[in-house]
């Protein structure tokens, strides 16, 4: 197989349709805007491929152009990836559900998209007084268990950046509001293979969270619980449930993944 300028291996399929899409990704990684020379830079395309592709993309709304000409991700992507997150749910809420029925407490799955975290399944514990986050909601990835899960598989300049640009607001007096405290912690996070929220994001809360690997997009799932419930020592035994669950899930997102483009 050959390997383009881009570093993928051509898969035999069609070839402008495999730039268009490293061209999607590639303004992605910028963080959502990028000029023609950084698309170039990141995508390793030819100029004279990205000018065309961009035309394209502009024509049928994946990508905007800006005031200040640089251009962007496309409003019409947006139904893509809310439709692809639905999806994501559907396929996520029986292992969910499982680690519902072993611990007892709420169980979640949240991916990262354009710098926030958003929820997108749930299966709420049984428990008279349990977690509600509701399905759809977005914060930021600092100041919750699942962010910083995925947010450990990043590297640290990509952290640094996304921080950069959606600060760090303490949504209680525990949050992580100093970049540096917070790479050191996720290099724990990513040792340990999970991570704690400690009432960071809401007082009284305490959630384990562990990402999922090789998806198509940052992801984690999580279990959360008042913390009379959730306690350290229970932390000890529900972790490696979390941990089991996420490495299964991982493993079923993958292969699909494989089956659709097999």
């Amino acid at each position: 197989m050959s390997t383009g300028k881009s570093g993928r291996e051509s898969t035999g399929g069609v070839q402008s349709l495999q730039r268009a899409f490293e061209l999607l990704e590639g303004l992605a990684d910028t963080g959502g805007e990028a000029s023609l020379s950084e698309l170039a830079a990141t995508t390793g395309l030819p100029m004279p491929t990205i000018h065309r592709l961009i035309r394209t993309l502009l024509s049928l709304g994946y990508v905007r152009q800006n005031a200040n000409r640089r251009y962007a991700l496309g409003s019409r992507l947006i139904r893509l990836g809310e439709s692809a997150s639905r999806q994501f749910g559907t396929w996520a809420r029986p292992f969910l559900a499982e680690l519902v029925d072993q611990v007892g407490e709420t169980a979640n799955l949240a991916v990262l998209e354009r710098d926030e975290v958003v929820y997108v399944a749930q299966v709420p514990s049984t428990h008279s007084m349990r977690m509600f986050t509701e399905v759809g909601r977005r914060l930021l990835p600092h100041g919750t268990g699942v962010g910083k899960a995925m947010l450990s598989q990043l590297p640290a300049d990509q952290v640094r950046e996304l921080l950069r640009r959606t600060g760090m607001p303490a949504y209680t007096p525990h949050t992580h509001t100093e970049p540096d405290q917070l790479l050191s912690h996720l290099a724990t996070i990513a040792e340990q293979g999970y991570s704690l929220d400690e009432s960071e994001q809401e007082l009284g809360v305490r959630c384990i969270a562990v990402p999922l690997s090789d998806a198509p997009v940052p992801a984690a799932i999580s279990v959360s619980g008042p913390e009379g419930r959730l306690t350290k020592e229970a932390v000890t035994h529900i972790a490696p449930l979390v941990i089991d669950v996420a490495r299964r899930l991982s493993k079923q997102v993958n292969e699909h993944d494989l089956e659709v483009g097999s």
